[in-house]
């Protein structure tokens, strides 16, 4: 597996386990975003496709 490969799957976790949280409303979306690096606008962008591709 390249680096690539594994710097994307690390990000794939990490906002997985920041979209868990935030679902399970321990977090607002603003919170979840500083916890990955994003802003709010960027996370809710996430959700929009990590919903829509399942």
């Amino acid at each position: 597996m390249r680096r690539t490969e594994i710097l994307q799957e690390i990000r794939i976790m990490r906002f997985e386990k920041a979209y868990d949280v935030w679902t399970e409303r321990r977090l607002t979306q603003e919170e979840a975003a500083r916890m990955l690096g994003v802003c709010d606008r960027t996370f809710r962008r996430y959700i929009d496709r990590y919903e829509e591709s399942g």
